[in-house]
C-alpha cells in the first residue's frame, strides 16, 4: 500500500486535502470518486505526510485543558454541523499550532473515510484509549453528541479540580520556599558572624546556642554533601520505583497512611464511578471499560484491584460484587451500586456516588489547604524564634556577668 496526497472538490465545491492509502494511483482516484470527491491533484505522499497519516507517537499533544476545550467545542458543533466541518472549524480557530496540527491530522483521517474513533487513534498521545473507546461506543449507539457532552463534563470537572488545588497551593508553596530560604540564610550567614564574637569572649555558651552553632557549622561545611546525597537518593528512589515489586510496596504503603490513604482511595473510587457511569450511559460494556481504565490508574494496588474487578465481572459477577471483593472502595459506593443494579439505574447511582465522594474530597482539600498557610507560618516563626533566642541568650548571660 502506498500513500497519496490529494486535493479534491466535494459536492459543495469546497476543496478537500488529505492523504489516502491505496495500491496505486488509479485505485486511489477511484476511492476518492467513491466518496463523491473529484480529485484535482493526486501525487505520492512525502515522508512527512506519511508520518502525519500514521500514529503520532513523538509529535505534538493536547494538554488536559486543551482536550477538554476541544471536546466541548466538538460536542457543540456536531449537533448542528457534519463531523468533518466541525473538526475543520475547530482546527482553523485554534490559537496554538500544536492543537491545530493534532486536529488537522484527525480531520484528514475523517476525510479519508475513517470513523472518528479510528481517526483519533492517529494521535494516541492526545486522545487516551479510554477517550477513544467512549467515542467508539457513542458512534456504535448513535449517541456521539451526548457521549462527547459527558466526556467534556468529565474532563472539565477534572481540570477544575486540578486548577483549584494548584491555585490554592501557589501561596503556601511560595511561603514555604521563602521560609526555608530565610532559615538557610540565617544559619549559614548570620549565625556564624555572631558566633565569632561569642567565641572571643571565652564564656560557656547556653545549650541552645551550642546546638544552633553545631547545626549552622554543619550546614555551612557539609550542606553541599547533604544536597548531593538528597539528589542521588531521589534519583535512586525514582529508579527503584520502575521495579514493579518495589512500586507495589510503595503504593501499598501510601494507602495505609492515616488520612492521605483514605483520600487516595476515595478519589480513585470517585473517578472510577464517574467514568463507569459515563460508559454505561453511552452503551460501552462495563468489562471493557474496566480493562481500558485499569492501565490509567497510577497506584499499582488500586490498578490490581481494578483488574481483579474485571476478572470478577468476566466470571459472571455483578459490579457491586466485584467492588466488594476488591476491598478498596467506600461502603457507600458499593451500596449505591448494588441499589442501582436492583433498580436498573446503575449509571445514575454511580453518578450520584461520584458526586458525593468528590464533594467530600473537595471539602477536605479546601480545609487542609486553608490550614496549611498558618501551619507554615507557625513553623517558620518557631524556627526563627529559636535562632534569635540562641543569639540573645549569650548576650543576656554576658550582661548578667557584667552587672554582677
Amino acid at each position: 500500500m502506498s500513500a497519496f496526497e490529494y486535493d479534491a472538490l466535494d459536492g459543495a465545491g469546497r476543496i478537500r486535502k488529505g492523504v489516502i492509502s491505496a495500491a496505486s494511483e488509479r485505485v486511489a482516484r477511484q476511492e476518492l470518486e467513491s466518496r463523491k470527491l473529484v480529485p484535482t491533484r493526486l501525487a505520492p505522499a512525502r515522508a512527512d505526510s506519511r508520518a502525519r497519516s500514521g500514529p503520532a507517537l513523538f509529535g505534538p499533544r493536547l494538554g488536559a485543558k486543551a482536550l477538554a476545550l476541544v471536546t466541548r467545542q466538538l460536542a457543540t458543533l456536531i449537533a448542528v454541523a457534519p463531523l468533518e466541518e466541525a473538526l475543520r472549524t475547530i482546527a482553523l480557530q485554534a490559537d496554538r499550532p500544536q492543537v491545530r496540527q493534532v486536529l488537522s491530522t484527525v480531520h484528514a483521517a475523517v476525510l479519508e473515510g475513517h470513523r472518528l474513533s479510528a481517526a483519533l487513534s492517529r494521535e494516541p498521545k492526545s486522545f487516551p484509549a479510554l477517550y477513544r473507546a467512549m467515542v467508539a461506543a457513542g458512534e456504535s449507539s448513535g449517541a456521539l453528541p451526548s457521549i462527547l457532552q459527558r466526556l467534556a463534563d468529565l474532563l472539565e470537572r477534572d481540570e477544575q479540580a486540578r486548577g483549584k488545588v494548584v491555585t490554592a497551593l501557589v501561596y503556601p508553596a511560595a511561603l514555604a520556599v521563602t521560609a526555608v530560604s530565610v532559615v538557610i540564610a540565617l544559619m549559614t550567614f548570620v549565625v556564624p558572624k555572631v558566633v565569632e564574637q561569642f567565641e572571643s569572649m571565652g564564656q560557656t555558651l547556653p545549650l541552645l546556642t551550642r546546638v544552633v552553632i553545631v547545626i549552622s557549622t554543619g550546614m555551612r561545611d557539609w550542606g553541599w554533601l547533604a544536597l548531593l546525597l538528597l539528589i542521588v537518593g531521589g534519583g535512586l528512589f525514582a529508579r527503584a520505583l520502575q521495579r514493579p515489586a518495589f512500586r507495589l510496596r510503595v503504593d501499598g504503603a501510601l494507602l495505609t497512611l492515616p488520612i492521605f490513604g483514605k483520600l487516595i482511595r476515595d478519589l480513585h473510587a470517585a473517578r472510577l464511578a464517574r467514568t463507569l457511569a459515563t460508559m454505561i450511559s453511552g452503551g460501552l460494556p462495563v468489562l471493557e471499560g474496566l480493562r481500558i481504565t485499569a492501565p490509567t490508574v497510577r497506584n499499582r494496588v488500586l490498578r490490581q484491584a481494578t483488574e481483579e474487578m474485571a476478572v470478577t465481572i468476566e466470571e459472571g459477577g455483578s459490579l457491586s460484587t466485584a467492588m466488594r471483593r476488591a476491598d478498596v472502595f467506600p461502603p457507600l459506593l458499593i451500596y449505591m451500586t448494588a441499589g442501582g443494579e436492583s433498580s436498573g439505574g446503575v449509571d445514575v447511582m454511580l453518578e450520584r456516588a461520584s458526586e458525593y465522594l468528590e464533594r467530600e474530597f473537595n471539602t477536605f482539600t479546601a480545609v487542609a489547604l486553608s490550614l496549611l498557610e498558618p501551619v507554615i507560618i507557625l513553623i517558620m516563626g518557631g524556627i526563627v524564634t529559636l535562632i534569635v533566642l540562641s543569639i540573645l541568650l549569650p548576650i543576656l548571660q554576658i550582661n548578667n556577668l557584667a552587672l554582677s
